[in-house]
C-alpha cells in the first residue's frame, strides 16, 4: 500500500522533473513472476522504473541503507522497506546468495523483481558486462526476463549529484526473453553466461550505449586506484 501511495503521491512530482516517457509497456507481463533487467546510469533509475511500470517492482538495495543509526537510519530503513526494497550484502559469497534466494521467493510468489544487470552504476555512461545472478534466477524459476533500457538519467543526475536537473528521460521495456526452468544440476556456466550476454545485448540495442566487456565495479576500482596514485604523486 505504501509503495503505491508513494508512486501516486510523489510520482507526479518525479514525472514533472524527470519527464519520463515509457514504451513497450505491453511487454511487461500482467500477471505472474518476471524479472525487469535494466541498465544503470544514475540513482534516479530506481525511481524511473516504479513510476513507469504498471506493476509493483521489488528491488535489492545496499545493506548499508538498512543499517544506519538514529532517527535518520530508522527512516531510511522504513522508506526502503516500504517501497519494496530489500537488503543485499555486496561483499559476495553466502551473504549475497541470501538476497538472491529472497528474490527467487518474490518471483515464485508471482511478483516482479527488478535488477540492474551491471551490478552498479556505469562509471562513464557506457554499458558494462552483466553479472549472471539475473540469469540464474530466471533459469531456476523459469520466469521471463524483460530487458529494460533507461535513457537520459545520467544527463539529469551526474555522478555525485543528489538532486537531479529537470529534463527528459526514457524507459523502454523490451520483448520478454522466455526461459525454460532448469534444476541446479542442469544449469551450467555457459547457460548463465550466454543468457546474461543475451540480456545485455538486448538492453544495449535499445539504449544505444557503447558496450564494454568488463565489469563496471572493476573499472571503478581501477579508476579509484589511479586517482589515488595521482593525488599521492602530486603531493610529493
Amino acid at each position: 500500500m505504501l509503495y503505491w501511495f508513494f508512486v501516486k503521491v510523489l510520482g507526479p512530482i518525479a514525472r514533472h522533473r524527470l519527464g519520463p516517457t515509457a514504451s513497450g509497456l505491453n511487454n511487461v507481463p500482467r500477471t505472474g513472476g518476471a524479472i525487469i533487467a535494466a541498465n544503470h546510469l544514475a540513482v534516479i533509475d530506481d525511481a524511473l522504473i516504479p513510476i513507469t511500470c504498471p506493476r509493483m517492482v521489488h528491488f535489492m538495495g545496499k545493506a548499508e541503507y538498512f543499517e544506519g543509526k538514529g532517527l535518520k537510519g530508522m527512516f531510511k530503513k522504513w522508506w526502503f522497506t516500504s517501497v519494496g526494497v530489500f537488503p543485499v550484502d555486496r561483499s559476495g559469497g553466502n551473504k549475497s546468495l541470501g538476497a538472491l534466494e529472497h528474490a527467487r521467493e518474490i518471483i515464485e510468489d508471482g511478483h516482479l523483481f527488478g535488477i540492474h544487470i551491471e551490478g552498479t552504476r556505469s562509471p562513464d555512461g557506457r554499458m558494462y558486462k552483466g553479472h549472471t545472478g539475473v540469469a540464474r534466477l530466471a533459469l531456476e524459476t523459469g520466469c521471463p526476463i524483460v530487458p529494460t533500457a533507461i535513457i537520459g538519467s545520467r544527463e539529469l543526475q551526474k555522478p555525485g549529484t543528489v538532486i537531479p536537473a529537470k529534463g527528459k528521460t526514457q524507459v523502454i521495456y523490451g520483448k520478454p526473453i522466455e526461459v525454460e526452468k532448469k534444476t541446479d544440476d542442469e544449469i551450467t556456466h555457459d547457460d548463465l553466461r550466454s543468457l546474461t550476454d543475451r540480456i545485455s545485448a538486448e538492453i544495449q540495442k535499445m539504449s544505444g550505449q557503447e558496450y564494454v566487456n568488463e565489469y563496471a565495479q572493476k573499472v571503478k576500482e581501477e579508476l579509484k586506484a589511479q586517482k589515488s596514485a595521482e593525488e599521492e604523486a602530486s603531493a610529493e
